[in-house]
């Protein structure tokens, strides 16, 4: 009986061991040899970790499971990691500033990927930018397809022309956030009205919206700006993204579960002017929801009240706060409109001292929270710095006063004895 069950032990623990071997032999370990020896036109999905970092060690069997699955899709994506702190010069080839760090090489172009750190997020990185650039979309089966399956869809319908160059160009570096896609005017729904063509298209919110250069100047920062939903549910990585486009975000601040009347009435109150006012206000702001108050918590420094609304100007980390009560959709306007005509001050920013106020918060927020967590382990982070100052303090005075000891016993014998004084005087005086 002893030996069947040693027997089935040993059978499961191999086959552990060969699942394993399997899932870790479509991730390559890299080192810094790799730009040397790597093909020209191979594709590189790319993570870089320390081995002391615990983010990076969470994300480790998700980064086995997106090589096995890349690999078994036939992706022509290659999956690799490098461990940072050991090979330090592709480290240095690629950037990093921290870990872990993903991005992808394509043909010699490096692309950062700055989502979650989510299998579905990385994995969508990996087929949009290890795809072709602009997909064309050859029926209009296709195009409904892919309208179904995103929020927001660039598309360019025309003959080549100078703008399909512009289109291209913006794609290769805003590929990392949406994806680009080509059409004949044949393609697109007979409800699709274009004034001319080229012309480059946004689907998004249920409608369509056409780039006129005239009105709506570079391309590429025009699609940078219209590459959100008018109104969504935001988070954290989200919010930090929206900084490149220069837009405001209007945000109401509610519960992570369980809203409560007022939430859903704020909610609506940001949908209902996003949807309105679109005309008025979508140069200017993206309007969307944000479930729990942290994240704008750490931004302006404070305990956040919950449900409330919020403007956010992620390019330098500022912030407007209603001066008044918001009940109905006419106050939500004038506080967009004084955030707009300057009449409301706006708070917070990215200068010297407000950065050492804010770390001062994060660092107290976070004590706090390893206190409440973890009392032992919080008295130990404050207690052993605390004791080493001291420490530190106690031998550098104690130093010091015998240097001065020191420089006493040195001085003392250089000086003659009084009665030898008086008796050299009494001498000269005979």
């Amino acid at each position: 009986m002893i030996s069947w069950i040693s027997v089935c032990v040993c059978v499961c623990v191999l086959s552990v061991l060969l699942c394993v071997s399997l899932v870790a032999a479509f991730v390559d370990e890299l080192d810094d040899s790799f730009m040397e020896t790597r093909g020209a036109d191979d594709i590189w999905l790319i993570k870089f970790y320390a081995p002391w970092c615990t983010f990076c060690k969470q994300l480790d069997p998700v980064w086995h499971q997106i090589g096995s699955e890349l690999k078994s899709l036939g992706s022509p994506v290659n999956v690799g990691k490098s461990d940072a702190t050991a090979n330090t010069g592709l480290a240095k080839e690629f950037k990093v500033r921290g870990y872990p760090s993903i991005l992808m090489l394509k043909k010699g172009v490096k692309y950062n990927y700055s989502g979650p750190r989510t299998k579905d997020g990385i994995m969508d990185f990996a087929h949009r930018v290890g795809g072709p650039l602009v997909r064309t979309l050859t029926s209009l089966q296709l195009f409904q397809h892919a309208m179904n399956s995103r929020d927001v869809m660039f598309v360019y319908v025309g003959a080549t022309s100078q703008l399909k160059g512009n289109y291209t160009s913006a794609a290769e570096q805003l590929i990392v956030h949406t994806y680009f896609f080509s059409a004949a005017r044949d393609i697109l729904p007979k409800a699709v009205s274009l004034p001319s063509l080229p012309a480059v298209v946004v689907f998004k919110d249920g409608t369509f919206f056409t780039y006129n250069e005239e009105h709506d100047g570079d391309l590429k920062s025009w699609i940078n700006r219209e590459r959100f939903p008018n109104y969504f549910k935001i988070d954290s990585y989200t919010l930090y993204a929206m900084g490149e486009s220069g837009k405001l975000v209007v945000l109401a601040l509610v519960e992570e579960r369980n809203l409560c009347e007022e939430s859903l009435r704020y909610k609506s109150l940001v949908e209902k002017v996003a949807a309105d006012h679109r005309e008025i206000y979508s140069r200017s702001f993206y309007f969307g929801f944000m479930e729990g108050g942290d994240y704008i918590s750490g931004l302006v420094m404070a305990e956040v009240i919950v449900p409330s609304f919020v403007v956010v100007n992620l390019s330098n980390d500022g912030y407007f706060l209603p001066t008044g009560a918001v009940e109905t959709e006419h106050h939500l306007m004038d506080f967009l409109n004084g955030v707009l005509d300057g009449s409301i001050q706006c708070q917070g920013g990215n200068g010297v001292v407000q950065r050492a106020r804010r770390f001062v918060y994060e660092t107290k927020v976070t004590l706090m929270s390893v206190f409440s967590q973890a009392p032992l382990l919080g008295c130990f982070l404050v207690g052993f710095p605390l004791a080493m100052a001291t420490v530190f303090c106690y031998l550098c005075r104690k130093a010091r006063s015998t240097i001065s000891d020191d420089d006493d016993d040195d001085v003392a014998p250089s000086a003659p004895p009084l009665q030898s004084y008086k008796k050299l005087t009494d001498k000269k005086s005979e």
